[in-house]
Formats: C-alpha cells, sequence, structure tokens
C-alpha cells in the first residue's frame, strides 16, 4: 500500500454526499460513510454525511461524523438525484473545503460546489448503469453519470484497477484508485441462528441486495436439483438482503426458492457477524461488481468463497475462491457439488482466503490514503496516492 505523510498539513471540512446514510447496511456506500468518515475524524478533520431522513435515525453525530438529515423523493429512479442536488444547495451554503459525491448517479452535480471554489471528488464503486433493474432511459441517465463522473469533479477516483482501465480506455482519463478495504472478522457464537433452525456449518450464505446482476436467481437454479438429490446434505441456503426497489425480483426469487431456502430480508452487523462466523460456504453469483465489500468480508472471515469469474471478483479473490462464468448454472452446480461433497476442499480454501485477507488493505489504510487525495486535490501535498498516469500502488 502506499505510504502516506502524517499528520495532514491542515484540518480539512469534509462533506459526503449520495449515500443513503449511516447506522445501516445496505450497501458499500454506507460502509464507506461510516468506516472511513469515521476514521478520517480521528485524524482531525471535520466531517459532514448528508443522509436520507427516512433512511438515518436523527442524531447529530454518529462515531464523530457529523450527520446532516435532508429529505428526498423516494423512488428508484428519482431518490438518489433528489437528495445529491437538495444537499448540492445545502452545502454551497456552508464550508467545505472538499465535497465527495459517491457513485455515478450524482456525479452530474460535481460541477456546481467548484464554480463556489469547493474541491470535488466523485467516487465510482461500480458502473451503475449495467445492473439488470434499470430500464432504458435511467440506463442512458447512468451512463451520461459516468461521462459526468470522469469531467466534472476536481477527481474522479476508482475502487478497483478495473475500473481503472475501463476509464482510461473509455474517457482517455486515468482516474485515482483506492480500493476497499477488509476489516478484522468479528466472531460471535450461534445465538440468532438457532431461532431458524440453524447451527453452525448449517448453511450456505448469499448476502447483498437483491437485484438481478447479483444473480440470485442462478444460484437457487443451480442448487434445487442438488437439494433434491440430498447432495446438500440438510444444508440450507439462507438470502440476506433486502430489496433494491426490485420487488418483482424479489417475488421471483422466492418463488424460484425450495423449503430448504430462507429469506432473512436485510440484516443488522450484529446478525451479520453471526452469519459470516457460521456458514459452510459464501456464494456471491454476481454479473457485476465494482470492488465487492461482501466479497472482502468473506476474505476476512477465511471463508469457502464460490463466486463468478468477471474480472472485479477476480481482483478480490485471485485463485483462492471456486469459480465458474458469470450466468452459467450448470458451473456453478458442479462447484457447489464439490465444495459440498469435499469438506477438506471447502478447508483448504478458507485457508487461502485468510491468507489473501491478511495482505490487504485495511480501513485505517483506505483512510489514509483518502485523505492524500483530499491533500492532493487541494495541492496541499505531493502525489502519494496513485497517480493518474500510473496505477496506485497495492497490497
Amino acid at each position: 500500500m502506499a505510504k502516506v505523510s502524517a499528520p495532514p498539513p491542515k484540518r480539512l471540512r469534509i462533506a459526503f454526499l449520495g449515500a443513503r446514510g449511516v447506522v445501516g447496511t445496505y450497501s458499500g456506500i454506507e460502509t464507506y460513510y461510516e468506516e472511513v468518515g469515521s476514521r478520517l475524524v480521528q485524524r482531525g478533520h471535520e466531517v459532514t454525511a448528508y443522509c436520507r431522513t427516512y433512511f438515518t435515525p436523527p442524531m447529530d453525530e454518529y462515531r464523530g461524523v457529523r450527520v446532516r438529515r435532508l429529505p428526498c423523493l423516494q423512488g428508484k429512479h428519482i431518490e438518489t438525484m433528489s437528495h445529491s442536488l437538495l444537499g448540492t444547495l445545502d452545502l454551497l451554503f456552508r464550508r467545505f473545503d472538499i465535497v465527495q459525491y459517491h457513485a455515478i448517479g450524482s456525479a452530474p452535480l460535481a460541477w456546481i460546489p467548484r464554480l463556489f471554489g469547493k474541491k470535488t471528488v466523485v467516487s465510482v464503486r461500480g458502473l451503475d448503469w449495467q445492473r439488470g433493474k434499470w430500464g432504458l432511459l435511467a440506463r442512458s441517465y447512468l451512463q451520461a453519470g459516468e461521462w459526468a463522473s470522469a469531467r466534472c469533479p476536481s477527481a474522479t477516483c476508482v475502487v478497483s484497477g478495473v475500473l481503472q482501465d475501463h476509464y482510461e480506455k473509455t474517457h482517455g482519463r486515468r482516474p485515482f484508485m483506492i480500493q476497499n478495504a477488509v476489516v478484522p472478522p468479528v466472531r460471535v457464537p450461534v445465538e440468532r441462528l438457532h431461532e431458524h433452525g440453524l447451527g453452525s456449518g448449517d448453511f450456505l450464505l448469499f448476502a447483498g441486495r437483491l437485484s438481478p446482476e447479483k444473480g440470485v436467481h442462478t444460484l437457487l437454479e443451480a442448487l434445487q436439483p442438488l437439494s433434491e438429490a440430498g447432495i446438500t446434505q440438510g444444508k440450507k441456503l439462507v438470502i440476506a438482503g433486502g430489496t433494491s426497489f426490485t420487488d418483482s425480483y424479489i417475488q421471483q426469487l422466492q418463488e424460484l426458492a425450495g423449503p430448504d431456502v430462507i429469506f432473512l430480508g436485510r440484516v443488522d452487523r450484529d446478525f451479520m457477524h453471526e452469519l459470516l462466523s457460521h456458514c459452510y460456504a459464501y456464494i456471491l453469483p454476481s454479473v457485476m461488481e465494482g470492488l465487492s465489500i461482501g466479497l472482502l468480508e468473506a476474505l476476512s472471515y477465511g471463508l469457502c468463497i464460490v463466486t463468478t469469474a468477471i474480472p472485479e471478483n477476480l481482483e478480490v479473490v485471485g485463485d483462492v475462491a471456486l469459480t465458474f462464468p458469470a450466468g452459467d448454472v450448470e458451473a456453478l452446480r458442479a462447484q457447489l457439488e464439490r465444495v459440498l461433497k469435499d469438506s477438506d476442499l471447502a478447508e483448504s480454501h478458507r485457508v487461502m482466503a485468510a491468507e489473501r485477507a491478511a495482505n490487504w488493505p485495511d480501513w485505517d489504510g483506505v483512510a489514509e490514503l483518502t485523505e492524500s487525495l483530499y491533500l492532493q486535490t487541494l495541492g496541499l501535498s505531493e502525489p502519494a496516492v496513485d497517480d493518474p498516469t500510473a496505477r496506485a500502488e497495492s497490497a
């Protein structure tokens, strides 16, 4: 990981905008708000997180991060933009040095604070227009958002080498790259699992929002014949995740699911720690990602991982996971059968996952590099994060 200087030469006033908020486990952006925001505060900066009123409980701050709750128009196509627009108008009248927009849906707004003397950064965690839930109009807008993310802010930052290469090839500009982090596992005993008739090692786990690009339908189709043939040996499939304006897709999943599938809905962090501590294997059949925080968590817990061989996932797991082509039901079924029949194989992949996690940046490192990016953008330091002309050094 690249080294940066400390302490910083200036106490920065930073705004985060684009996520739903704090006190939630909805996606990687909310995780970033909490983990990086709190660490920037510890490093002496002032961080304000713009949060959506319905998502974040009333509070003045959370983990040292100032909470600014604003309303939004709720709906798949308008929520992010309506909240980001209101937040942008609000922050124009407040003293911020850096405004960080999260995800490409908010990127077209990043030029506005610059007119008022504020530097802006757009963080890109995935090409959202590739998500299956979007129609033609929304997809076109998000493609325009990608274009804007390369041109409207003072700096653009991506979470993976795959995205960095994409921006260079597509937009002729090589953005900064700061990867998502692993965190030390929080191992807890079996407690709430008992409420669902489960014990340690009794289940396979999918964790994430339930939208078509996550490929849960592929997983259900692959697993059903194995369950009917008794190959699962009584192991259940636990699906932990909520809607992302995808209720019809969730209904489709419930219709596909057999009796050995348990839908938990969105779960809190404590229960997620329990699920990760005791699952037999972690399955991520997604067809698109940025740099999956779910996969990084699975690495940190030393889990046996079965996932798609898309470049974004391979960047995380390397050769420590069992992989298969995206959308290939038969190939996924074969990998599941292997791992269910061979506990020694599963254990060997757990060991390899833990070893890979040990060499990956943590959230302290991500916060340090993010601070360095801010200082570079403000012209307060020499380049220490990945220079746009050369890939960032990674673990």
